[in-house]
């Protein structure tokens, strides 16, 4: 798991024989060792940069495989084509991919997955994307041919943006790399805005940013010699019915689950579980401890304070101790969770203000316990998405709704989005005409949708929410576990986003998937012997919040402080009546007020360290 950046400019360096290209370019080594710089925390074991005329590429580097090899960026030659690599990720299927190319008379002088993913570009060209299994990111530069390919795994797991230049195009893994670029500008447009104000919406190939441009999940982007680029995709979710019925859907999920968790195992150093003791984790950790050489060892995360019967511990100890895996339970304080430095570090490793509650926070301060211990975690994120977990799947007025299901106006998830909204003010809501802009984000994701001429209309709809779910919704979990998990230093992995389980459950019927009445029936069917009964049939919970008083008290006073600053941009975003009310706020609080409270002290942090500019 890496961080990668550079940039291929044409027009500053011309087509070989145009001119000499004599001496180094200082400039160029100074801002390519800046943005490289910026990925420290996504590889803090090795740095590497390759500069030469058009094309500069970094790489930062956090070692699973190989240790002491796969050095990037990395360069294989034959035949008289060169091609150079820096790549983020893993690759799951790199010793199938090993052997084939093996015999198509490659030879390798490294043990990792790196040079199977730059062997198999020289091998199969772009066509090689469509046979990696994994989650990655990477940059190909064929200096014969001139040209510089960015490659995007099929769900986005791994993040990849890009600055269009007059001559080409610069990228990184983060947005913090190219703003490291004196072509990029923190210039926010009246889009950018509206998606800050939507942090529960993704929408492919933006950003918030007017400049930085996002590489969508399953796509290719191409810089030919001409400097001009153009993407291409090369997977998307398009399943096939196949009509295989609950006792053969289990079957194979199981098969297929046994062989992905198998896969994702694989490291040259410490792996571990996430088990919050709800039935995603619980089951990869069972599937992983039946796999390990070892005890596999298993964190979950509570907060002081904490005493609600839908917390969390009680149920991953009982899942550890019936899969007698090496547990360990962090807690975190509320005063903690307060700490300023603490909201500083989770803002600055999205490089946005995006959040929900202390999520940010918290997930933050799992991360950098669970990566004192080990450096690879397996999680269950995207289990929902992929099985039809969330309530807004299931509440008929969710599913009913002339819109995203999780933005409707209905009580399937508190109706959270219209509390956010109200947080900011009205007249820069409706100058940016935010439901006119959902509205058209979601008819633009309904048109992508495949169907059948003639079908049953509960089929047709849930494959339409399953659609939006993997598409819009899953891509804002994957980017905060991303940036969180890297911000830190560990690779968390997400089993359930697998595309090859995507692919089944997708082409399975609703009717199929909710079996027994109940959400995620195939899972919880094709895991049945695995788990005790009280993990296997816990309803569906949203990740804790700390309930510590402590925490809102600290968030209320840190407000008013930032308030009482003349210097405050909050007032140019917020409504002055919300900021009051989470500033006043009981001494316990509420959801709304620690919310507002949260909300605004992020976009504080962003104003003051990104200083951005705001339409």
């Amino acid at each position: 798991m890496c961080g990668i950046t550079g940039w291929v400019d044409h027009h500053r360096f011309p087509p070989a024989g145009a001119v000499q290209d004599t001496g180094r370019d200082l400039e160029a080594e100074r801002l390519l060792s800046a943005m490289t710089a910026t990925m420290a925390c996504r590889g803090p074991d090795d740095s590497g940069t390759l500069l030469h005329g058009p094309v500069a590429l970094g790489h930062r580097r956090l070692a699973v495989l190989d240790p002491e090899g796969s050095v990037q960026p990395m360069t294989r030659g034959s035949d008289g084509r060169e091609f150079s690599l820096v790549y983020s990720g893993e690759l799951y299927n790199y010793r199938e991919l090993r052997s084939e190319l093996a015999t198509q008379g490659h030879r390798f002088r490294t043990t990792g997955d790196t040079e199977v993913v730059l062997a198999a570009w020289q091998e199969w060209g772009p066509a090689a994307a469509e046979r990696f299994n994994g989650m990655y990111a990477f940059a190909v530069w064929d200096a014969h041919a001139r040209e510089l390919w960015l490659v995007r795994d099929r769900l986005g797991i791994k993040p990849l943006c890009y600055l269009p230049l007059p001559g080409g195009v610069a990228f990184g893994s983060e947005p913090k790399a190219l703003l490291a670029h004196p072509a990029a500008v923190p210039r926010v447009d009246g889009e950018g805005l509206a998606q800050l104000l939507l942090p529960l919406l993704k929408v492919p190939g933006r950003t918030p940013y007017a400049a930085l441009r996002e590489l969508p999940p399953g796509h290719l982007l191409h810089v030919r010699a001409d400097g001009s680029h153009g993407q291409r995709r090369y997977w998307a979710p398009r399943p096939e019915e196949h009509g295989d019925d609950p006792t053969k859907s289990a079957a194979q999920v199981r098969e297929l689950l046994e062989d992905i968790v198998a896969r994702q195992l694989v490291a040259d150093v410490p792996v571990c579980t996430l088990l919050s003791g709800g039935l995603d984790s619980s089951a990869l950790t069972a599937l992983a401890a039946g796999r390990a050489e070892d005890r596999i060892r298993s964190f979950s995360v509570s907060f002081t304070g904490s005493s609600t019967p839908t917390e969390d511990g009680p149920y991953a100890r009982q899942a550890a101790a019936h899969l007698h895996t090496d547990h360990r339970e962090i807690v975190l304080p509320g005063e903690r969770l307060a700490d300023p430095a603490v909201r500083r570090d989770s803002v600055l490793a999205r490089d946005l203000p995006n959040g929900i509650g202390d999520l940010d926070l918290s997930l933050h301060q799992l991360f950098a316990a669970v990566g004192e211990h080990a450096t690879v975690a397996l999680s269950g994120e995207s289990a929902d998405e992929v099985f039809g977990g969330y309530r807004w799947f299931h509440h008929p007025d969710a599913v009913g709704a002339d819109t995203f299901p999780w933005l409707a106006d209905t009580p399937a998830h508190g109706r959270l989005h219209q509390r956010i909204l109200a947080l900011f003010r009205k007249d820069l809501r409706e100058r940016l005409a935010v439901d006119d802009y959902v509205a058209d984000q979601y008819r633009t994701a309904l048109a992508e949708v495949p169907h059948a001429p003639a079908g049953d209309p509960v089929e047709r709809r849930m494959r339409e929410i399953s659609h939006v779910a993997l598409t819009r919704f899953l891509p804002t979990l994957l980017d905060r576990k991303d940036r969180l998990s890297m911000a830190v230093g560990l690779e968390v992995r997400v089993p359930f986003c697998d595309h090859r389980l995507v692919e089944y459950v997708q082409g399975l019927s609703w009717r199929t998937r909710t079996h027994d009445g109940r959400e995620k029936s195939t899972l919880r069917a094709a895991v049945r012997d695995l788990l005790p009964d009280s993990v296997l049939h816990r309803p569906k919970v949203p990740y804790p919040s700390t309930p510590d008083p402590r925490y809102a008290q600290a968030l209320r006073e840190q407000l008013a402080t930032r308030l009482a600053d003349p210097h405050c941009r909050l007032p140019e975003l917020f409504d002055e009546r919300a900021l009051h009310a989470a500033v006043t706020a009981s001494e316990r609080g509420s959801l709304i007020s620690n919310l507002g409270a949260e909300l605004a002290l992020n976009f504080d942090v962003w104003l003051r360290t990104y200083n951005p500019e705001l339409p």
